[in-house]
């Protein structure tokens, strides 16, 4: 950590320089004896990263950053404040702390935090970073949070842990036994420490497959942001035996779309296309609660494999709503005669034809206030719904 950069002319310089090209400026060379103009751009481009994802620490002055990746790697603060909501605690300690953003979060919440955090660089900047957003009741450890857990030997309320999805040679996985820590091996240890162990995991892990790899899970936490999903949440519960409940949330600017559920064997309902059309949001599609959503909101399927729904009336659903204003056969050279349509936004389910072949075949330029849906229907026939969206 190299304090010359919390001056207030650096601090002044990195500001000036926010949308300043930073292949120019690193050629420019730095205008400081103590620092390197290297120095000077990681802290320019982790600054820009916390703009929309960190914006208490983008709008804090003399925060000081630490490198791009551990900016990428960390929650942003809606989905930290997202957790605080699952959990009644008086104590949390954070075994793989990071970058500190869900310390943050609890600290908020929960009267003891401790942030554990083996990288002594990363663990120094986030004690320092504290100081300057006023936090009081955060311990920072710069030590292997589960080598802590175990000598130290105090039970806490809840455990929090999202393990390094970076190998030795800094590559992606997302598998929980090649991340860091393996909470296949080691979930029964933090177990011994607190009846509440919540586990955040990559995005693309399967989640049928961490099922099958943990045990004693309460709840399942499907997170998403503008319909992309950035986290999946496991709340474990010391001795759990019952059956998992599933909440879905996609969090947009105007609301909240949350679906929850426990899986069942019922069958989804399914018919041909009615008068509304629905796409479930993308945590609704990781959760792979297709039939829940059938049975639960009272819709019919377009196929099993399509993942569309239709109703005859209206109804507030978790995803996108559209009215159906036509249906037709996908005959791709009458296609554009039949639809008689020179722009619309276009959408595959289970479909063979991508959509960028659709385009080339129809010449329907992308963009305007229709929509099209290319998808397959109960008598595998493959269709296409005009549709305008109402929500």
């Amino acid at each position: 950590m190299n304090k010359s950069i919390l001056n207030i002319e650096v601090q002044d310089f990195i500001q000036q320089n926010l949308q300043t090209n930073i292949t120019k400026l690193v050629l420019k060379g730095s205008p400081f004896k103590t620092i390197s103009i290297q120095e000077l751009a990681k802290q320019i481009i982790a600054k820009n990263k916390c703009k929309k994802k960190l914006p208490t620490w983008y709008n804090t002055k003399n925060i000081y950053y630490p490198d791009k990746l551990n900016i990428e790697q960390t929650s942003s603060e809606i989905t930290a404040a997202y957790k605080t909501q699952l959990l009644t605690a008086k104590s949390i300690i954070d075994i793989t702390g990071g970058f500190g953003v869900d310390c943050f979060a609890f600290s908020k919440k929960i009267k003891i935090v401790t942030h554990c955090e083996i990288n002594t660089k990363l663990s120094t900047i986030v004690a320092y970073n504290y100081e300057q957003l006023n936090i009081k009741n955060i311990q920072t450890v710069a030590k292997d949070g589960i080598t802590y857990l175990t000598n130290g030997n105090k039970i806490y309320d809840c455990i929090y842990i999202d393990p390094s999805r970076r190998n030795e040679l800094k590559k992606r996985v997302f598998l929980l036994a090649d991340c860091t820590p393996d909470l296949s091996k080691n979930l029964d240890v933090l177990l011994k420490y607190s009846n509440t162990v919540l586990i955040k995991t990559s995005p693309i892990l399967d989640i049928q497959a961490a099922v099958n790899e943990l045990h004693s899970i309460k709840e399942i936490h499907i997170v998403a942001i503008q319909n992309e999903v950035k986290e999946v949440l496991y709340l474990i519960e010391k001795k759990y035996s019952e059956k998992i409940r599933y909440k879905t949330i996609n969090i947009t600017k105007s609301k909240n779309q949350i679906f929850t559920f426990s899986p069942n064997i019922t069958e989804a309902n399914y018919s041909l296309p009615q008068q509304y059309l629905y796409e479930p949001n993308a945590a609704i599609l990781k959760a792979g609660a297709f039939k829940e959503i059938s049975n639960k909101l009272n819709l019919s399927k377009l196929h099993k494999h399509s993942h569309l729904y239709t109703s005859d009336n209206e109804i507030l659903f978790p995803g996108r709503v559209f009215k159906i204003l036509q249906q037709t056969a996908y005959h791709p050279k009458k296609l554009k005669k039949n639809l008689q349509i020179e722009k619309a936004n276009i959408t595959t389910r289970n479909f063979p034809d991508s959509v960028a072949t659709i385009r080339k075949k129809t010449k329907i330029k992308d963009g305007g206030i229709l929509y099209l849906f290319f998808t397959t229907n109960i008598h595998d026939e493959k269709i296409v719904l005009t549709c305008e969206k109402i929500s």
